[in-house]
């Protein structure tokens, strides 16, 4: 099976970015971490129609962005959403996975933070529960190591997630992990490494197909790929296959001007040519694909092309 894809990229964007208004300043340092949803009905008095929630690597709360169609106006909530304080973490929230539960009527969002001498992974996901999409009641389970996506197939909620538990960097390579819960709130049992040098992947489930979109650590000019799995077999014996390139830096505001080297472990802490942190977004039959920009200077947003 072969699934042949084009990005084709707003006319505006990118969509979230440094100065815009709420993120002036050092307030709009570190931009990546997508997730974006379609705010349900069941909410009353929402803030728009579409919640963007991003993250900042050492960020104190959760970010969330809003507006009543996807090309923008996009504006910023800047009270925040989940607040480190209402966590168990030590020093930062980050990296939100944020999905609808519409027959429990609330929203799931997955996070990390950092867990440091409290557990063998030292960075972690747990997940926060809400009813309106602003105000977050985090649980105290740790369910994993961390920058989960989580999906479900069958009878399980699978996570794909960073596996740095154990790494020697300089003999082996950092890799991806999938994982597996049986309800999506409690630990999630570790399976094979996935994915060598993963920095952060998205996952879109099509039939009996996992379409897993990543960028690595290490690539030149690092961005979006896109490999596919087969889901009908034992999930121990998933195999993503060969990587086809999605999105590379192209524009301007994706740091196409800037050199082509390979892209480093860690926070981009200034522009640099890559794109990072792929997310997923489904509407009807449509797909779109939300990235970091020129490493973390923002958030744009293309619709993806299924070419069969």
């Amino acid at each position: 099976m072969k699934f042949p894809i084009k990005a084709v990229r707003f006319p505006i964007n990118p969509i979230i970015k440094q100065g815009m208004p709420g993120l002036e300043g050092d307030r709009g340092t570190n931009i990546n971490g997508p997730s974006l949803i379609r705010v349900p009905d069941w909410i009353e008095n929402p803030l728009g129609r579409y919640y963007l929630y991003f993250a900042h690597h050492l960020g104190k709360y959760i970010r969330l962005a809003y507006a009543d169609s996807l090309e923008g106006e996009w504006k910023i909530y800047e009270q925040g959403t989940l607040h480190l304080d209402q966590t168990t973490c030590l020093d930062h929230v980050a990296s939100p996975d944020v999905h609808v539960d519409n027959e429990a009527k609330e929203i799931r969002m997955y996070f990390h933070g950092d867990y440091q001498g409290r557990d063998k992974y030292d960075q972690v996901t747990m997940v926060a529960k809400s009813e309106d999409g602003l105000h977050f009641t985090a649980l105290p389970e740790i369910l994993g190591p961390y920058y989960f996506r989580v999906f479900q197939h069958n009878e399980f909620h699978y996570a794909i997630a960073n596996n740095w538990y154990g790494t020697v960097m300089n003999n082996r390579p950092i890799a991806g992990i999938v994982l597996r819960s049986k309800d999506g709130v409690t630990a999630f049992e570790p399976g094979q490494d996935f994915i060598p040098n993963l920095r952060h992947g998205a996952v879109l489930v099509k039939g009996d197909w996992l379409l897993l979109f990543y960028s690595r650590y290490g690539d030149a000019p690092e961005r979006i790929l896109m490999s596919y799995v087969d889901l009908t077999k034992d999930w121990d014996k998933w195999i993503p296959s060969e990587p086809v390139t999605v999105i590379e830096p192209e524009m301007d505001y994706e740091g196409v001007a800037l050199p082509i080297v390979s892209s480093e472990v860690g926070i981009a802490e200034e522009p640099v040519r890559e794109l990072h942190d792929p997310a997923i977004y489904t509407e009807g039959e449509k797909t779109y694909l939300l990235y970091s920009v020129a490493g973390e200077e923002g958030i744009a947003i293309a619709e993806l092309k299924f070419c069969y």
